[in-house]
C-alpha cells in the first residue's frame, strides 16, 4: 500500500488520516478483491490444465478416426480416455485447492503478523468448499487459533470507542516545540517525570 500513502501525501493528507485510512482499505479490500499473484496463480493452472485436457481429447479424436477395428488401437483409446479422466479429476482437485489457499489467505490479510505460519495451521482437510464458492470450517478453526494462540494475530483496533490502542507512538505526540538540540532518551524521560 506504499503507492496509496504516497498518492494520499501528495493529495496532502495528513499521516494520522493515512495511517487510518489504509487500515480501512486493508480490511475491506480482502473483502472484494483477489491479490493479483494469487489470480496469476489460478490462471496459469486454469490455462495448462485445459491444454493438457485439450490435447489429450485431440489425440483421443486422432486414434478414434484411424482406429477402424484393431483391438490394439481400441486398447489405447481406452487408456487414453483413463488419463484424460484423471487429468480432469487432477485439475478439479488443484483447482479446488487453490480455492482454499485464497479464501484462507484473504481471511487472514492483514489480521494476523505472519500469514505463512498461520496458514500451516489450518487444517486443509476439515475445510469444505460450497457450492457457493465460501469455504466451511475456516471461521471455526481461525476463532480456536485465536483463542489458542492470541499472540499470531493483530490486535483489532476499536474506533468506536474512541481510536486504537494507547502507548508509544514513534514521532508522535510529545512536546509540541521540541528544543533545537537533540535529546537522549534518559534526559527526555527524566524530564516527563520532573515535569508531572
Amino acid at each position: 500500500m506504499d503507492w496509496l500513502r504516497e498518492l494520499l501525501k501528495q493529495a496532502g493528507w495528513e499521516d494520522a488520516k493515512i495511517d487510518a485510512f489504509i487500515g480501512d482499505v486493508n480490511k475491506e479490500l480482502p473483502k472484494h478483491f483477489v491479490p493479483k499473484s494469487q489470480y496469476n496463480e489460478l490462471s496459469e493452472t486454469r490455462k495448462k490444465l485445459e491444454k493438457d485436457v485439450a490435447d489429450r481429447d485431440k489425440q483421443i479424436d486422432d486414434l478414434g478416426k484411424t482406429a477402424g477395428l484393431s483391438e490394439d488401437l481400441k486398447q489405447q483409446i481406452e487408456t487414453l480416455k483413463t488419463e484424460n479422466q484423471t487429468a480432469k479429476t487432477q485439475y478439479e482437485s488443484d483447482l479446488k485447492e487453490v480455492k482454499i489457499s485464497n479464501a484462507i489467505t484473504a481471511a487472514l490479510t492483514g489480521k494476523v503478523h505472519n500469514e505463512k505460519v498461520v496458514t500451516g495451521l489450518i487444517d486443509k482437510t476439515k475445510l469444505v468448499l460450497g457450492d457457493d464458492g465460501k469455504i466451511v470450517g475456516l471461521d471455526e478453526q481461525l476463532t480456536g487459533l485465536k483463542t489458542s494462540d492470541a499472540y499470531l494475530f493483530k490486535e483489532e483496533e476499536n474506533k468506536e470507542a474512541g481510536g486504537g490502542a494507547g502507548g508509544f507512538k514513534l514521532g508522535g505526540g510529545g512536546n509540541p516545540n521540541p528544543p533545537g538540540a537533540a535529546v537522549s532518551l534518559k534526559d527526555a524521560i527524566s524530564s516527563h517525570f520532573q515535569t508531572k
